[in-house]
């Protein structure tokens, strides 16, 4: 396999509060390599975009970086200084929002604000044709080139930032639960649209998600973060044909089946208090096969090729396939 395009090692992100660090993010690690789609996913709080956040270097205050390294192209980007992260943005490393509305500006149209990401990096003005280049690669009307975007619809405002974040090549596209604000029928238009620019760049992309059923259409692999850390990483295939994580299989069995009847899975227990996470496995709390050895800590390891887990049956599983 080719070297990685982006290198996540270790990452923390705290916020600051009176009553001690809430630990958003902790020692997360992963590999993105090129042309190749990972999906982020578990449940709300989890951390998901946290680490985006701090892969972006966006992490507003309270919150700080505590440690790691994100090296894109060979380059750490927590050692740039402010001026040079910015002009890595959208330059090397773009983001698709979540939420349109509240990235686009009402006041400046459609095509001005296209033109304008692309003389901010490279200060010449986007040209008419350049832009509604980008118009057709995420398959947009010319018609909103001189449009506001309180004008179009959900899906048509989140294709507008597909086409931004594509304006200038960048290596690597975040996209941050960029098909959750709208309804079925529009995600899947614009979920394929993002298949489509991948395939069309070859642009290395991190899709963050909940939706265990787009993960499984969209992505190549699939990291797993439960309260801020990553518990497993595998195979789109092996994620859902064999998790070795109990939180996985409780993602994945949330999914519903079409063909198959069968009661929602309820996972026991309470998050803890992310200010003071248990000391060990950080689903022991919730874990139905929860032991005391999981008191100590469980390191990432890998139980089948390209597939790791931070779980003491991962030595279990490992004699299963012996």
């Amino acid at each position: 396999m080719s070297d990685p395009v982006l290198k996540v090692r270790n990452l923390s992100v705290f916020y600051a509060t009176p009553t001690g660090d809430v630990r958003a993010t902790e020692e997360a690690s992963f590999d993105l390599h090129p042309g190749e789609t990972l999906g982020l996913v578990g449940e709300s709080g989890s951390g998901k975009t946290t680490a985006t956040s701090g892969i972006l270097r966006m992490v507003s205050s309270p919150g700080r970086i505590v440690s790691g390294s994100v090296e894109l192209d060979g380059v750490d980007l927590l050692k740039l200084s402010d001026e040079e992260m910015r002009r890595m943005r959208w330059t090397k490393l773009a983001l698709i929002p979540q939420g349109a509305m509240n990235s686009l500006n009402p006041t400046m149209k459609i095509s001005a604000q296209i033109s304008d990401v692309i003389e901010t990096h490279t200060g010449q003005p986007a040209t008419r044709e350049r832009v509604l280049e980008l118009f057709q690669m995420v398959g947009l009307p010319e018609r909103i080139y001189g449009m506001y975007p309180h004008e179009l619809s959900g899906g048509m405002k989140q294709r507008v930032c597909i086409a931004m974040a594509i304006a200038l090549n960048p290596s690597v596209i975040i996209a941050d639960e960029a098909t959750s604000a709208l309804d079925v029928v529009v995600q899947r238009v614009v979920a394929q649209t993002m298949a489509k620019v991948r395939d069309a760049l070859g642009v290395s992309m991190i899709m963050i998600g909940h939706d265990m059923g787009l993960m499984a259409q969209m992505v190549d692999r699939v990291a797993v973060m439960y309260a801020g850390r990553i518990v497993e990483i595998a195979t789109v295939a092996d994620m859902f044909a064999r998790p070795a994580h109990p939180y996985s299989q409780i993602l994945i069995d949330s999914v519903p089946s079409l063909t198959e009847r069968q009661p929602l899975r309820i996972t026991g227990g309470i998050t803890h208090d992310p200010r003071n996470p248990p000391e060990g496995c950080i689903f022991q709390l919730r874990c139905p096969y929860a032991q005391e050895v999981c008191r100590q800590p469980q390191e990432m390891r890998e139980i089948r090729p390209g597939q790791e887990v931070a779980c003491i049956r991962a030595e279990e599983l490992e004699r299963e396939d012996a």
